[in-house]
């Protein structure tokens, strides 16, 4: 019998969720199909709309009622960044494990408080870093692993999107303090992510973050003072030698879902743009200087696990799909394997020390140690 699942949040994220859960063992059938017991939201009303529209069994207006149920197993967690701590702890200490949408928490003490739960429940915590996932990302880590670019020297992270970008556009909790420092934790930890599964850790930063809009209008006609940053930016150095430099900017025009990685290397380097997420350029001083030039790589059935969707190349997979990917690493990793391919909070707390590092450099004006 599949683990008994409980979903908190039922908006973007949390539709995500409930995609890949009942996707995952139609996509890869050597998983147990899970079941869908309980859906939590701020009402009962919405809760029991959301759960009969995903399928879960019964829904409920408190999460707390959702964690202490004894038929589930697992909890995903896909509600606003400032209550990532308190639920996830919970679940945790009710012997749940954890499936916990990204950021971490709001602050570093939140975020080693939620792995020192995990260490003690024995349980699987993961951070819903579904980028990591893409068929692309993991062929350019074997790349990398490999040497076909060398002595990887010299990496650039860029993360853009325009949902912020309006001045006119309402103020909301993504423009509340309490909900983090902004495109620093809201964003720039999808770039770091794949920098931590692509190579090397971050080891000093030094860094800025600016608000292109200072007020919001409220939707009672009123302003309100913008209480975090927008934009952020970064110098780092790895535990590699690496330099590299980190862009992000959720009000920046024209982009939507913008994930650019350069990685320059001795030998060559690879390109990644996440707005053309089947496609992977790869320059290499291998070839012959008369055909030197960056190739395009197509995603195909050889890019693990592309062909358990689709066993033509070229047809792509999208962010969904990459969802479904990571809720059959997270079954993985409760099964006990080494081998899963995920963010845990031990991985994930070092992000978090990455981006509070950046915050304390931009408010101190000089190069922070992680």
């Amino acid at each position: 019998m599949g683990l008994g699942v409980g979903l908190i949040g039922s908006g973007y994220m949390g539709k995500c969720h409930a995609l890949a859960w009942t996707s995952v063992a139609t996509v890869f059938p050597d998983v147990h199909r899970p079941r869908l017991v309980a859906l939590a939201d701020a009402t009962s009303e919405l809760a029991l709309q959301q759960a009969q529209a995903f399928g879960f069994s019964r829904g409920t207006g408190d999460w707390r009622d959702l964690i202490s149920d004894p038929a589930i197993d697992v909890v995903s967690i896909a509600a606003p960044n400032q209550f990532h701590a308190e639920m996830a702890i919970a679940a945790l200490e009710s012997g749940k494990h954890v499936w916990c949408e990204k950021p971490m928490a709001t602050s570093l003490e939140d975020s080693t408080r939620m792995l020192d739960a995990a260490r003690r429940s024995g349980r699987t915590a993961i951070l819903g870093y579904n980028y990591i996932q893409n068929p692309m990302i993991r062929h350019a880590r074997t790349l990398i692993a490999e040497g076909k670019i060398g002595i990887v020297n010299h990496i650039r992270l860029e993360m853009d999107e325009d949902y912020m970008a309006d001045p006119a556009e309402p103020f909301y909790w993504k423009s509340e303090q309490r909900s983090g420092y902004g495109a620093l934790d809201d964003f720039a930890v999808h770039p770091l992510s794949l920098l931590s599964v692509l190579h090397g850790r971050i080891t000093s930063v030094v860094a800025d973050m600016a608000k292109p809009y200072s007020e919001r209008p409220t939707r009672d006609g009123g302003r309100r003072t913008v209480e975090n940053h927008d934009i952020a930016q970064a110098l780092f150095r790895t535990d590699t030698a690496a330099s590299g430099v980190l862009m992000v900017n959720r009000s920046a025009w024209g982009r939507k879902g913008r994930i650019s990685l350069q990685i320059f290397g001795s030998k060559g380097s690879i390109l990644f743009d996440q707005e053309r997420m089947n496609e992977l350029q790869i320059f290499s001083t291998n070839d012959p200087t008369n055909l030197q030039g960056y190739r395009t790589i197509l995603s195909a059935p050889d890019h693990t696990p592309y062909r358990q969707f689709i066993p033509a190349p070229g047809h792509g997979l999208g962010f969904n799909e990459l969802k479904v990917i990571e809720c059959y690493e997270l079954l993985q990793a409760i099964s006990g394997s080494r081998g899963a391919h995920v963010i845990d909070f031990e991985r994930g707390l070092e992000i978090e020390r990455v981006v509070h590092a950046m915050a304390q450099s931009a408010q101190d004006g000089k190069w922070v140690d992680v």
